[in-house]
């Protein structure tokens, strides 16, 4: 008889597990909030109008149409009791034999709810829509605002320093030179400033010394404002403040400090780690039950190469997603199963048109070169041969003509006043 397998989540780590796990001995329950995958590292794009949101968006059951053993439910997770190998969700309650947490992670404010409540922040397709949609009203809002409201409507803040920071602040300095002076010819774009706030010393502080230089440059060079070694203390929806007093009008604040686990009710206290990451042992079981395993961003695991758990990074996921999904399958034959060990192969981050970093084991380099490389490398990361094809298609018009025709405002006024944005 099949042993029943519950997945929660549909991301890096929990589509490969699906995946490699052998459907003659498993069947698979497939749960997610969302009924599709989505590719986060070009979430940026997607919000500064480069791409459409089609094209990094995978609906689950189309993936999985073809396996047999597998069951997709969209619900939300309420919470697990692993003594009795069940879980309640937003449509009821089910059992496993074995449970796969693989819920990535949130965004983090740090406790400060004022921030949370004012300012964006992009972890899923629909806030990197709803990022586009805010960026274009603030150019309409613009043309009819009076002096004393346009200061805060030029402004745009961008928290945390990281790739995802990093990319978002060169994709709107260059849609800055390039596209929005084209759309908005009676609006002077030298007022529009873009500030990128980090609380360290650098720019991509876990990359290179090269990585940081680079971008740095890059950065100043696009026009970017960079506040290094200053942190947000508060922003009200009017006002950015910082910890050094200063502070700047604005009404376009983007979050992207870091993130924190999904908190789940039912996972002991004493099995969370810093970040609210659930500590695994090196086949990702938790400690708290032999039957339950996190995977991915949500997953703390300690090893001699990495003493202070893996980077949340897409690659970890995967290959965490695959290894475990080996490993049920030797187990269920009575093989031998193997510790995850991670091989890192680099890291990149793009800040514009031929310009980016990339840090190999055995190489680190910047500027065209590797801006081609981290387009090849995502390209081939996307699900799909068609979305494939419309991303480089999409890119390739983008590089010849400086523009793209994908600046839509897809939302309603009722909605507009909910949010409070404009």
């Amino acid at each position: 008889m099949k042993q029943k397998i519950i997945v929660i989540g549909a991301g890096f780590a929990g589509l490969p597990f699906v995946r490699k796990i052998d459907e003659n001995l498993f069947d698979i329950l497939l749960i997610d909030k969302i009924n599709h995958h989505q590719f986060q590292p070009l979430f940026y794009q997607v919000a500064t109008s480069q791409i459409e949101p089609s094209s990094i968006s995978f609906p689950i059951r189309h993936i999985f149409k073809n396996k047999k053993n597998v069951q997709i439910r969209m619900a939300e997770l309420e919470s697990i009791d692993s003594s009795n190998k069940k879980i309640k969700t937003s449509i009821g309650e089910f059992d496993y034999d074995y449970l796969v947490i693989a819920t990535g992670c949130k965004t983090n404010f740090f406790g400060n709810e004022e921030i949370q409540k004012h300012s964006f922040s992009l972890k899923t397709t629909y806030e990197s829509i709803t990022i586009r949609n805010h960026i274009l009203n603030i150019f309409e809002k613009i043309l009819s605002a009076s002096e004393s409201e346009k200061e805060a409507l030029f402004n745009l803040a961008i928290v945390g320093a990281g790739p995802t920071g990093v990319e978002l602040a060169g994709a709107f300095a260059e849609i800055k030179k390039n596209i929005l002076p084209k759309d908005y010819p009676r609006i002077d774009f030298s007022r529009f400033k873009i500030y990128l706030v980090e609380g360290s010393k650098n720019t991509l502080n876990t990359m290179s010394d090269n990585a940081k230089i680079a971008s740095k440059k890059y950065l100043e060079k696009m026009g970017v404002t960079l506040l290094t070694e200053v942190f947000v203390k508060n922003y009200d929806g009017q006002v950015l403040t910082f910890s050094n007093k200063q502070s700047i009008k604005t009404r376009t604040v983007i979050w992207a400090a870091g993130v924190t686990g999904n908190a789940i009710p039912g996972i002991p206290r004493d099995a969370l780690v810093r970040g609210n990451r659930i500590l695994v042992d090196r086949i990702n079981k938790t400690q708290f039950s032999d039957t339950v395993f996190a995977l991915g961003d949500i997953a703390y695991m300690e090893t001699p190469k990495y003493p202070n758990g893996h980077p949340q990074v897409a690659n970890v996921a995967i290959n965490q997603g695959i290894n475990l999904a080996k490993n049920l399958n030797k187990l269920q034959k009575g093989k031998a199963i193997k510790a995850f060990e991670y091989k890192d192969r680099g890291s990149m981050a793009t800040i514009g048109r031929n310009k980016a970093v990339v840090d190999f084991p055995f190489i680190k380099f910047k500027g065209y070169l590797a801006w081609l490389i981290w387009m090849f490398l995502h390209l081939m990361l996307i699900l799909s041969v068609r979305n494939k094809l419309i991303i480089f298609i999409n890119w390739a018009i983008e590089y010849i003509t400086k523009d793209t025709s994908l600046r839509l405002i897809l939302t309603d006024d009722e909605s507009k006043k909910k949010a409070g944005k404009l």
